[in-house]
């Protein structure tokens, strides 16, 4: 196995175990702010200090890995997500709102950081196979959907969702990140210096600035796209846990929603690259407008299941079109500058979107966060569809 597939493969590994703390994140970060705080209004909050705390970190983290190499910042971010559910546990032990809100936003830090392991991937391969690398790494956290039904499920079996109650759990999450830090330290040489490799002669990387590097050809259009697809399936992604209760479902069947939710994302990804970039952002945002619109009629778990599905899927034809759009339109100096800057934009409009769909599903129920959601998921489609141009040849061609 040669150096670059071994790499990729101990990255997806990564993110395998990375998912199995981020699913309890998901599914319950919201009904653990409400247990602790006891005020169900600010439901949208403990997703909005996920997201945001993920974004303050993303983009200095890409700034460090561009100086300090991919795996240094990487496995810093691992370690956060071991922190990160320990302080929750401990908020909910004590009741402490305060402990919570930071638990979550230091989960938050470590998942955004930890993602970077997607740009990471796909560098390392030829210009012609970087999609194809992305995905194999992505891929793995299709496995992690397996942590939810099967251990996080049962946890929550025919029990009240007491702050006491939460406290294991968030605990356990915690051994996920410890086996994910333990892999990352196999993946030599770091990512970096393996993309030195490639050259990179349509792009003049020596002096360019962040401003420079947004204003070429094709980079703003995958930045709306990849902005668009993560903030609105993110908004949506982190809600569906508590509107799956207010249906009247327990609260250990919202792991078989999200769990089906990251089989949509992940599932399918090793095909994703096989269409057109532009074709594939358009049709996973459409994707993702149809299926929040569904949420209006369908209710059970078997219904929701479905459309966040279709969310997942929609989510990863046009993000991960979009990401590997970016890598290809910038040297390797230069990405994890570009890439940061463009998941930080994506975690703060998530934030926005989930703290302003908490306030809309509490005032004017399920139905208005769904087409709500839904529209926001197809105005940037059309745009995209609708614009002169396509993305710019990148540098690499597949």
């Amino acid at each position: 196995m040669n150096v670059v597939r071994r790499n990729a493969l101990l990255l997806a590994a990564g993110l395998v175990f990375q998912s199995g703390m981020i699913q309890l994140a998901v599914a319950l970060g919201t009904v653990t702010i409400v247990a602790v705080t006891g005020v169900k209004s600010i439901l949208g909050l403990g997703p909005a200090v996920f997201l945001i705390a993920g974004a303050l970190a993303v983009g200095p983290a890409g700034r460090a890995s561009d100086r300090f190499g991919r795996m240094p910042v990487i496995r810093t971010g691992f370690v956060l997500g071991i922190a990160g559910p320990c302080i929750t546990a401990l908020g909910c032990a004590v009741v402490s709102p305060a402990l919570v809100f930071l638990g979550l936003g230091t989960c938050g830090a470590a998942q955004s950081i930890v993602l970077l392991s997607r740009a990471a991937a796909a560098e390392m391969f030829p210009p012609e196979r970087r999609a194809r690398g992305m995905s194999i790494v992505l891929f793995g956290v299709v496995s992690g959907a397996i942590w939810g039904p099967l251990v996080f499920g049962p946890m929550f079996s025919h029990r009240a969702l007491t702050p006491d109650q939460l406290v294991r759990p968030w605990l356990f999450a915690g051994v996920f990140t410890v086996a994910g830090l333990l892999i990352s330290f196999g993946v030599r040489p770091d990512p970096k210096t393996i993309s030195a490799r490639y050259g990179t002669a349509d792009v003049d990387a020596t002096k360019a600035r962040l401003r420079e590097i947004v204003r070429r050809p094709g980079v703003p259009t995958a930045m709306i796209a990849a902005v668009s697809s993560f903030a609105v399936m993110t908004g949506v992604m982190n809600l569906a846990g508590y509107v799956a209760v207010g249906h009247g479902h327990h609260e250990g069947d919202v792991f078989t929603i999200i769990s089906l939710h990251i089989v949509g994302m992940y599932g399918l990804i090793l095909f994703i690259g096989r269409i057109g970039r532009r074709t594939s952002m358009v049709a996973g945002l459409t994707l993702m407008a149809v299926s929040n619109a569904a949420l209006v009629w369908l209710h059970s778990i078997a219904g929701m299941s479905l459309s966040l599905f279709g969310l997942g899927l929609g989510w990863s034809l046009s993000y991960v079109a979009a990401s590997t759009e970016l890598i290809g339109l910038a040297a390797p100096s230069e990405r994890g500058r570009l890439v940061g800057t463009t998941d930080m934009l994506s975690a703060f409009t998530g934030a926005a979107l989930a703290l302003a769909g908490g306030v809309v599903y509490t005032g004017e129920g399920n139905a208005a966060l769904a087409l709500t959601s839904a529209g926001l998921a197809l105005l940037p489609a059309a745009w995209i569809l609708g614009s002169a141009a396509g993305p710019a040849p990148a540098v690499e061609t597949g």
